[in-house]
């Protein structure tokens, strides 16, 4: 938690140098300095971007085909997972347009005033592409070569083959157990590099307050307090749904649900970290009655298949990077958008900011400048410490529903 509060800090003080830097050059130099200035002083925001993007598909691989080939015998465990996953289905698809949304309602995207060579490259952008089709979307999903997927950064050619990877290691069972677990070492190492890969984050931070604050002044800053303000009224909002499906289904149990797994939604809350919080949430979910067979099968895979605070957020803070950039997107792009996302957000842990990881290969697949997701760097960890919590808080009441449905809830224990 110190390293995580430490990273937090660090953040902070390069906002406060990157505009400090940037107020000083807007103001006391001329629009050619300006010009130059902001475009170097973006490589250090560049350095980030690539880093991050270095790490989505190993990241996206190791996790997703050892999440599926941990379901085991999937004939044993195909009732509960079905029920688990209608479940997930359902409340991914409610995350999600709930986030597409909000964000088409408030637009705080558009309270960002670009200049003129950002607008020109959006409009060079938005002009070489010619819709999102049909066999648009089938190229991007299908994948020719896994080899050529992962050196092009192709997530969702990924996602489908690790998917096929992950169902054939369940299927050959004990023989593949040896690469699954060589495959779950790899993914913890993957989410240490993700960590490393996060103490750049004020670098990366610095540069690109430092280039926007040079170029625009402090008025761009009216675009954080509204930013975070609507995703606190998207999350909300979907507390108030999923909260009224617990009590239609838990009924009175709801209350005590919430009560003993109030610790372990103000530690993910102040770590931003859903894993931080999972042997503490495994034990109270016991406690409150759910077996604990499917305690272990469901919690560990809505770690993977069931973030909804994340999955509300990528579609939030993607659309607002197009309306940063002003891009139209037209329904039936948000709504590919919205499909794309329910596959690719699959498979990400709950780690601190993984979401940015999604939200940058979104972005670039819809031909959004993905250097956009350093506008939002800077209150990412805020939004964080809300989509986390809502994430724990939707895997508690997905195992306790699965429970309930298979008639395996006791009474609590106390």
């Amino acid at each position: 938690m110190k390293k995580l509060n430490g990273l937090t800090l660090y953040i902070i003080l390069a906002m406060i140098v990157g505009m400090a830097i940037g107020y000083v050059v807007h103001e006391h130099t001329s629009p050619a300095y300006i010009t130059g200035f902001a475009k170097n002083i973006r490589l250090l925001t560049t350095i980030f971007l690539r880093l991050v993007q270095m790490i989505i598909a190993p990241l996206v691989f190791t996790t997703l085909v050892v999440g599926i080939a941990k379901l085991g015998d999937l004939k044993s465990v195909g009732r509960v997972g079905g029920k688990a996953m209608l479940w997930f289905v359902s409340a991914s698809l409610v995350s999600l347009l709930l986030g597409m949304l909000m964000v088409n309602l408030t637009q705080p995207g558009k309270l960002i005033s670009l200049n003129t060579a950002d607008a020109h490259l959006a409009s060079d952008i938005v002009a070489g592409t010619h819709g999102f089709t049909l066999e648009d979307f089938v190229k991007h999903v299908v994948p020719q070569s896994v080899v050529q997927a992962m050196a092009t950064n192709e997530i969702l050619h990924i996602v489908v083959f690790a998917v096929f990877f992950g169902l054939a290691a369940a299927a050959i069972g004990e023989a593949a157990k040896p690469l699954v677990r060589a495959l779950d070492i790899a993914a913890h190492i993957v989410l240490k590099m993700v960590g490393y890969v996060m103490y750049f984050a004020p670098v990366g931070v610095l540069g690109a307050l430092a280039a926007v604050v040079a170029e625009r002044g402090f008025e761009v800053f009216s675009f954080y307090g509204a930013y975070l303000l609507y995703f606190i009224m998207g999350i909300a909002l979907l507390w108030v749904v999923m909260l009224l499906v617990g009590v239609l289904i838990l009924k009175q149990r709801l209350p005590d649900l919430l009560k003993r797994i109030g610790s372990p939604l103000l530690i993910a809350f102040s770590t931003t970290s859903s894993e931080a919080v999972f042997p503490r949430l495994t034990a109270q979910l016991e406690s409150f009655g759910c077996n604990n067979k499917i305690v272990s099968f469901i919690l560990p895979l809505g770690y993977s298949f069931n973030l909804d605070g994340s999955m509300m957020y990528m579609t939030f803070a993607s659309i607002a990077i197009a309306q940063a950039y002003h891009i139209p997107l037209d329904l039936g792009t948000q709504l590919t958008m919205l499909l794309v996302l329910m596959l690719t957000s699959k498979g990400i842990a709950g780690v601190p900011r993984a979401s940015l990881v999604v939200v940058a290969a979104t972005c670039g697949m819809f031909h959004i400048p993905p250097e956009g997701i350093a506008l939002i760097l800077p209150i990412d960890h805020f939004c964080d410490m809300f989509r986390t919590t809502t994430n724990v808080l939707g895997n508690a009441l997905a195992t306790s529903v699965v429970s309930k449905w298979e008639k395996a809830l006791t009474n609590p224990i106390d």
